[in-house]
């Protein structure tokens, strides 16, 4: 027996190794051998997988004043028939310490033992070598933990747990924290992944956002947040991040930045209201509800449905509110000649009206557009204004050229006013509702048949009906910025988030400047400055922000199409970018050039095309994939309508609004890797920045070779690359590296 519990104790001791790289990006993994130690078994040898796969992850951590204790629960399953030995690897962030790990024996759970970092560098570096397993190279680099697991019994689940603490970066005021998902994922399957994670703050947590995960997140109090989230079974993972912001300040601003050397620099920026807002703090406002009451509203219970959602937006209206409705069919019909006050006589009143409305005759956009927009004081700029307009089809009565219409808003607008659009069906048009929206500062969305009308356009009420900062203006303390999206800053209303993305370029490195943020709140200017706020010339953490850039930059110019026509420059700008940062889009698609489909695919191509994608030169492989111009494409904006137009005008507009990373992608042709796109080219993993012309200079290297390893140990960055597979070709630090496999 003490034999036993002494053998038992040896095989439970591991250690933790320490290498040059920044922060770990991995999943634990156990490398399963075979047991040298058990008895031979009859018949043929055992095929092993080439990691043990994860039958389920469960994080649960805990942020209190910066420090972070996370606890993680792994289990894995062995399908084999033998018992097994493996070796387990799990990358931890860089100084973070190990409070302790444990392996559970059934139902019994023992504690490991510490041995020296320098063995455990030497055994991983042996499995790379002896595996010859490119997925491996994704830990090269990494601050490594590594244990010895046994025994690991056929056909059965091995529970692993893991506890460590670490200090987490703070810079700016926001605080960032990461969990390691993605790393490992071409090594073996990975089941469930669930995460809870509790913060703490001893201001209040503000701006609560990860860029690679949906989120949920629950307030205890204004200094408690806790969080969680569940990746779906069999989706391919990535690595968890969360940031927040500590602030006293009625509005929390968080800035992060990535910027490569040479290049461009990225920027998000988040800006939220407190929680706790006196009845006096928020903007009286002006509304305008204009619902469309033709006859097709009688149709499907729209009618109904226009007229519950009406009644929520009066009701919730506030006494200092003042407001108007105005419906139209054949012509329109006011309320009243001017705006009410929304008191509880005004309310009434409003209520009235809309339970009176019916839907008969036809549909006079133009009249009832220019009537709204009369009801706006242009002297009165104190109060914010909004136009919200309801309609579920074309115009048909007065004016029905749509560019007449658009212009003759353009004309009647006054400074100011919000024009938000609900297209209700699949008659309406959507480059009309689109562009009436864009250009005045608002929003356009859409009820399709299949959603709720009442409840969709109640939620957008509850949203808009307490404004608490309008008007937003950001002084960006001299960096020098282009390109930001959305393109006018929306206003801040409570419970929201304003989420802006952009680029910068200043030449020297801003450090410890001030960001100043004004608007109009309760009537009165208002203005808040941000100290410590950074936009350097190289940061490489955040490296999802080109492409979540890029995707908005792409839903914006896909919009441009529908509203203004296909152009040749906005066509060739989607594709560039589409190909760049591996987004789909109607002019791009992903082919997976190998072996007889590479033959097949490029024999249809101009000779140019096909050289390029055998060869792997980018540079025309945009155009070789580019699908032809979508049949929905504008020529004239009077024929967008139906069900596609719909889809593709809610399509742009989530690009235009996305806050985090989406994965849709194929698999077997496209991958991403940090900031890098590569496509699979005649079986080449190829980095889309690669053009054959660039006359880089080039290092060819032979997989698992003496000078392969060596570039490793001096590049370990170049271990996330090469895990891609046993031919890889990328840019890297100007030099392209093509590695073989023979």
């Amino acid at each position: 027996m003490q034999l036993r519990t002494t053998l038992m104790r040896l095989l439970l001791m591991f250690s933790v190794c320490s290498a040059l790289a920044t922060i770990a990006s991995g999943q634990g993994v156990i490398v399963p051998g075979p047991c040298h130690r058990c008895p031979v078994p009859p018949g043929r040898p055992i095929v092993l997988p080439r990691a043990l796969p994860i039958k389920s992850i469960k994080i649960d951590t805990k942020i209190s004043s910066q420090v972070a204790t996370t606890h993680v629960e792994q289990v894995f399953r062995n399908d084999t028939p033998a018992t097994l030995e493996g070796t387990y690897l799990f990358p931890i962030p860089e100084s973070a310490s190990i409070a302790e790990f444990a392996i559970w024996d059934g139902d019994r759970r023992l504690v490991g033992e510490v041995r020296t970092r320098e063995e455990a560098r030497r055994i991983y570096d042996d499995i790379v070598r002896r595996q010859r397993d490119p997925g491996l190279l994704e830990y090269a680099g990494k601050d490594l933990f590594q244990a010895s697991i046994f025994p690991i019994p056929p056909h059965s689940d091995k529970k692993l747990e893991i506890i460590y603490t670490q200090v987490v970066r703070a810079e700016g005021g926001t605080v960032s924290y990461r969990y390691p998902l993605g790393t490992g994922r071409q090594l073996t399957q990975i089941g469930s992944v669930a995460g809870r994670i509790e913060v703490e703050g001893r201001e209040p947590v503000r701006n609560v956002y990860s860029p690679t995960h949906v989120i949920d997140v629950k307030r205890s109090s204004d200094r408690r947040s806790l969080v969680s989230f569940e990746s779906e079974r069999g989706k391919e993972p990535q690595d968890f991040q969360l940031f927040y912001t500590i602030s006293k300040e009625d509005f929390g601003l968080t800035l992060l930045t990535h910027r490569e050397a040479g290049k461009l620099g990225y920027f998000l920026l988040m800006i939220s209201p407190k929680d706790d807002w006196t009845d006096q703090e928020y903007s009286a406002k002006d509304v305008v509800f204009v619902v469309d009451t033709s006859g097709s509203m009688a149709e499907e219970g729209k009618m109904e449905k226009a007229r519950g959602a009406l009644l929520y937006g009066v009701r919730i209206l506030r006494p200092q509110d003042r407001f108007n409705i105005i419906s139209f069919a054949g012509e329109e019909h006011l309320m009243e000649a001017g705006l009410i006050a929304a008191d509880e006589k005004g309310r009434a009143r409003g209520e009235a009206f809309v339970k009176a409305l019916k839907p008969v005759g036809g549909t006079n956009i133009n009249q009832s557009l220019l009537a709204s927009l009369r009801q706006f004081s242009e002297t009165d700029r104190e109060r914010p204004k909004m136009l919200v307009f309801m309609t579920d089809g074309l115009p048909t009565v007065d004016e029905t050229n749509v560019t007449k219409i658009i212009d003759n808003v353009r004309k009647a607008s006054t400074p100011g006013v919000r024009l938000f659009t609900f297209g209700v069906g699949y008659d309406v048009n959507t480059a009309l509702l689109d562009k009436l929206a864009a250009e005045n500062g608002g929003v356009a969305d859409y009820v399709e048949p299949k959603e709720d009308l009442e409840v969709k356009v109640s939620n957008f009420f509850s949203k808009v009906n307490y404004p608490v900062l309008t008007d937003l203006q950001i002084d960006m303390g001299g960096a020098q910025t282009d390109l930001i999206y959305p393109r006018g800053i929306p206003d801040v209303f409570r419970g929201s988030q304003v989420t802006l993305i952009g680029r910068y370029t200043n030449a020297a490195d801003l450090k410890s400047i001030q960001l100043k943020l004004t608007g109009r709140a309760g009537g009165t200017s208002r203005t808040y400055t941000y100290t410590n706020q950074s936009f350097p010339l190289r940061s490489d953490a955040n490296d999802y922000l080109p492409r979540l850039w890029a995707t908005r930059r792409v839903g914006w110019l896909m919009e441009q199409v529908r509203s203004n026509g296909e152009q040749k420059e906005l066509r060739d700008e989607i594709v560039d970018l589409g190909t760049r940062y591996g987004i789909v889009t109607p002019y791009t698609s992903y082919l997976a050039l190998e072996n007889d489909a590479s033959r097949q695919i490029t024999s249809n191509m101009a000779p140019q095309t096909r050289r390029a994608a055998t060869g792997g030169d980018f540079s025309a492989l945009g155009s070789a994939n580019r699908a032809p111009a979508p049949s929905g494409a504008l020529q004239e904006v009077v024929t967008v309508t139906g069900a596609d137009a719909i889809q593709q005008s809610k399509s742009a507009r989530e690009q235009q609004d996305v806050i985090r990373v989406k994965d849709n992608t194929r698999k077997d042709a496209v991958r991403r890797v940090e900031t890098k796109t590569f496509y699979l080219i005649d079986g080449v993993w190829t980095d889309s920045e690669f053009k054959a012309e660039s006359s880089l200079p080039e290092t060819k290297l032979v997989f698992g070779s003496e000078e392969y390893f060596a570039l490793l140990k001096q590049h370990p960055k170049l271990g996330s690359y090469f895990a891609l597979g046993q031919r890889v070709l990328v840019v890297f630090e100007g030099r392209v590296y093509r590695v073989t496999d023979k």
